[in-house]
């Protein structure tokens, strides 16, 4: 391949965070004319080793558009098609991604409300996120988390990940999980984050959706967020695991109807 030909063959950003050029998908109500039109918009951010394109993301995304509602999903660095190296990734590294795509959307002429939704450790990300806004002009109106994954400082004081063990005094460079290299500075950093504490100081409504079957993220996570929280509800799916897969319908419908209530 010549030069010309790899420099042609990059993708283009419109966003960068501290790692890089993040890809994003931005998904549009039907016929709406983006000089003339406004509605209100949601950032979707996907979990740990997964991708804008990963379900529950897309489905969402049709869903709020069939109601009149923009969204923005997009690959965390160093996930999907976004730069990066996985091994620089951490909780602050997303945060500072999903503080761009914030940014980004703000600028959209046709954009009113915006509000987040984030599954996994992307909930985490978006719950993390809104603490740090509360107060600010950009906060968002709202907040859905789907089985946010603050089980991860735990794990990380126990020296585990997925499958993978360590010793959690003394982390390695990085860990092999699932084929990707979770850096040292990731561990370290989780086991000090305080990310119900941070996510605690948001005061608009949440909306958290666990599955009772998970066996990633127990259940007692989502009531600590609840327990946390100042205006929130909780809804325990029993027959649900930590990807929310079994009854789509049914999940779908819970966060597109709770966004539909407190978007304009």
């Amino acid at each position: 391949m010549s030069l010309f030909s790899f420099f042609c063959s990059r993708p283009s950003y419109e966003v960068f965070g501290p790692n890089g050029g993040l890809s994003t998908v931005l998904t549009l109500p039907e016929g709406f004319d983006r000089e003339k039109d406004k509605c209100p918009l949601v950032i979707l951010m996907h979990g740990f080793i997964s991708r804008k394109e990963s379900y529950p993301l897309p489905q969402i995304a049709k869903a709020l558009a069939k109601e009149g509602i923009a969204s923005i999903r997009f690959d965390f660095d160093a996930h999907g098609k976004s730069e990066g190296k996985f091994i620089d990734m951490t909780i602050s590294s997303e945060i500072a991604d999903a503080r761009a795509v914030l940014d980004y959307a703000r600028k959209l002429p046709f954009v009113t409300e915006i509000a987040f939704v984030g599954h996994s450790q992307g909930g985490v990300v978006a719950g993390m996120l809104a603490g740090q806004l509360e107060g600010q002009d950009g906060k968002p109106k709202c907040l859905v988390q789907l089985a946010p994954a603050a089980v991860l400082k735990d794990d990380a004081l126990a020296g585990q990940c997925m499958f993978s063990k360590y010793d959690a005094s003394n982390p390695p460079e990085y860990v092999n999980v699932l084929f990707h290299k979770l850096g040292r500075k990731f561990i370290l950093e989780a086991q000090k984050l305080p990310i119900i504490e941070t996510s605690a100081q948001y005061t608009g409504p949440v909306c958290l959706i666990h599955g009772e079957k998970d066996k990633i993220v127990p259940v007692s996570y989502s009531q600590r967020y609840h327990e946390a929280y100042k205006d929130s509800e909780l809804h325990l799916l029993k027959k649900e695991g930590h990807m929310l897969g079994g009854d789509k319908k049914q999940v779908i419908g819970l966060v597109v109807d709770f966004l539909k209530a407190k978007l304009k």
